[in-house]
């Protein structure tokens, strides 16, 4: 069955954000650090944070639109720190 994604990339040279949706998170990180999309090019290296999975393609455009909007933006900013403050205890073993 094919799956539908929704993915968030960061850009590690300019710590920005990239919202989009695909049929491949994996080859669409790959065409996005070759440089072959137009508006993350200027952008590499990008790192996969963020992805959601959907079984058709109108239910990942709806939620890779949300995500764009206001609400969707506080909502990745919320997940985005949730994720940092996870991985800390676990990075350096200071807080432990």
């Amino acid at each position: 069955m094919l799956m539908y994604y929704v993915y968030v990339i960061h850009s590690l040279s300019y710590n920005s954000f990239y919202v989009g949706s695909t049929e491949d998170a994996d080859k669409r990180l790959k065409e996005h650090n070759a440089g072959k999309c137009r508006y993350t090019s200027g952008r590499i290296p990008w790192r996969l944070d963020y992805k959601e999975e959907y079984s058709t393609r109108s239910e990942a455009m709806q939620r890779e639109k949300f995500l764009k909007s206001g609400r969707g933006r506080a909502f990745l900013k919320e997940k985005r720190l949730n994720l940092l403050t996870e991985k800390l205890p676990a990075e350096d073993g200071l807080l432990g």
